[in-house]
Order: structure tokens, then sequence, then C-alpha cells
């Protein structure tokens, strides 16, 4: 059997395979070769396996990558392909994120009976989400929703809400239209008050860090306005401390040269929170994150971001 061109590693959810192969196609056509040659290799993560408690219970981010971590750190695979939402702010010695794919839809899509919007969902609707930014941002909307845990893939989510577990579910539109299935979404939720996770509807792939040949095969396919875009979010993030354990929300535009970012950290209630504005040159897309960061920490109330 010959060696293959490189070795991919991913979950094995049906959107983390989807990411992979759409990651897979792009590096094949890039280099000129068969698709084939770039070897699949799905790996179990510790967040995974674990569905009866919020991840900000057991450890946070880190769950979804730490094995994909170990195996790129041991050679077992070339490149990690990830949801950038779910890399966590500090990565392992050795590990960087090499680059993301173009960004698809940010926004957060709404799974209920057809025609059904938040605002028109019974009295006490029973959502389902692991996420506690949508959570909050959910309740600051409407303060009577009941908010339960929902964890699994997409499939298991959408399915809990049509056996009428749930009342709804909030699920990123990059997943549903990844996965065909944005014939399910009911309302597609608006930004001003649903700003999206850090990294929302990006594919982040991470690399060892001093791995010339794998750094030099990805340039061909990385996106450089989402990665600009990313360094203000995830060092708007980094200021904060952020992790699964506190709602925050951060979303950075690139046009004309310019970056415009905005974030928020709430409440886990929605009861109260911060949001920051800031725009500047993509030059300084990292350190405008930063300042954002900074800024939001200055005013936020007590109880939001460790204050």
């Amino acid at each position: 059997m010959s060696t293959p061109f490189l070795t991919l590693g991913t979950r094995g959810s049906p959107l983390a395979l989807k990411q992979a192969y759409e990651t897979r196609a792009r590096l094949a056509a890039a280099h000129g070769v068969a698709e084939e040659a770039i070897a699949v290799t799905p790996i179990r993560t510790t967040g995974d396996a674990i569905r009866d408690r919020a991840l900000s219970e057991a450890g946070g981010k880190g769950l979804f990558t730490k094995e994909l971590d170990a195996a790129l750190l041991s050679g077992a695979i070339d490149i990690a392909v990830h949801s950038a939402k779910d890399v966590p702010t500090f990565l392992e010695p050795g590990v960087v994120i090499a680059g993301y794919l173009p960004r698809v839809d940010v926004r957060d899509g709404l799974i209920a009976a057809p025609g059904a919007t938040l605002a028109t969902l019974r009295p006490g609707a029973r959502i389902g989400t692991a996420s506690i930014r949508r959570q909050a941002q959910l309740k600051r909307f409407r303060s009577d929703f009941e908010i339960g845990l929902l964890r699994g893939n997409v499939d298991t989510r959408i399915r809990k809400v049509e056996e009428g577990e749930f009342d709804a579910t909030l699920l990123a539109m990059a997943g549903l239209t990844r996965l065909g299935q944005v014939d399910r979404v009911a309302e597609i939720l608006p930004l001003e008050g649903f700003l999206p996770a850090v990294g929302q509807g990006a594919i982040a792939i991470a690399s060892r860090a001093q791995d010339a040949r794998i750094t030099a095969l990805l340039a061909a396919i990385i996106d450089l306005d989402t990665g600009l875009a990313l360094a203000a979010e995830r060092a708007f993030l980094t200021r904060l401390d952020g992790s699964c354990r506190t709602p925050i929300g951060g979303l950075a535009t690139i046009h004309n040269g310019i970056v415009t970012f905005r974030g928020e950290a709430l409440l886990p209630d929605g009861s109260d929170g911060a949001t920051v504005a800031i725009e500047g040159p993509v030059a300084r897309a990292a350190e405008l994150g930063d300042e954002a960061g900074k800024d939001l920490l200055a005013r936020a109330p007590a109880g939001v971001v460790g204050r």
C-alpha cells in the first residue's frame, strides 16, 4: 500500500467528516493529487464520549481537540480539522492553527415546528442547548424560556425536537448548510441579538508548529481574510480568558482592509452583560481584538467574565 500524500485527522461525527472531506478535496485540487491519496483518520475525542453534562462541567472545549493534538504530536496524523469554535484559547505546545478555510454563514438557526419563531414559541417553551452563550442570549430575549441540556450531533438534536422532548434548539447555520439540512430551519436569528461563538462558521486546520512541508501544502488552501477575522476574535477571547464557562460572543468582519469587531459577555441568565465594538486596519487585527477585550473587562458588571 502506498504512503499517503498526507494524513488528516478529524472527529467522527457526520459534520466533522463533512469538514474533513471538504478540506481533503481542496488540498487534492490545489496539489493535483487524487483525493484518495489523502488519508482521513476519524479519532474519538473525550468530548464526543461525554453526553450527560455540559462541557463547562467536564473541562471545556479542549475535550474536542486533545486526542487530535496527541495524534499530531506523535506523527500519527499530519493535520487536524476542527470547527474553529471548538478550538481552545490556548493550544498544546507544538501545535498551531495553520489557517482556516473560507468562512461561511456565522448565524444560528432555530430548529422548531415549521413557521415558528423565537417570539411565537409557547410561554415557558423548553429549548435544548449545551451552549451557555446560546442559553444567555435566549434568556435575554425571553426570560420565560426553560433551558435544558441537549448534547449530541446535529441529527440527534433535531430528532429530540421532532420527538417533542424540546420545543426548539439552536444550531449553527454553517453546520446545517454543510449537512444539507437548511430546510429544517424555522428562523435564522439576527446577529444583532445573537452574536455567534468566536470562530463560528470557520473550519480550522491545526498542524505541528515546525512542520515546514505541511505548512507549505496548507498555504494553497487557507483563506487570509478568515484568518485575520479569527485573529481578532481569538485575541478577544484570550483577553477575557474565555471558556465554555462564560457566555461570550464575538464576530469580526473584513472589508476594504478594515476589520470591524463586535463582542459581548453575559451573565448565564442573560440578565446583564457588556458589549464592545471596535474597528481598524487589518494589520492590527489581533491588537484590536485584545483592546476590545480590555475595554469590555473594564466595563463588565459584577459576575461577568470573572469580575
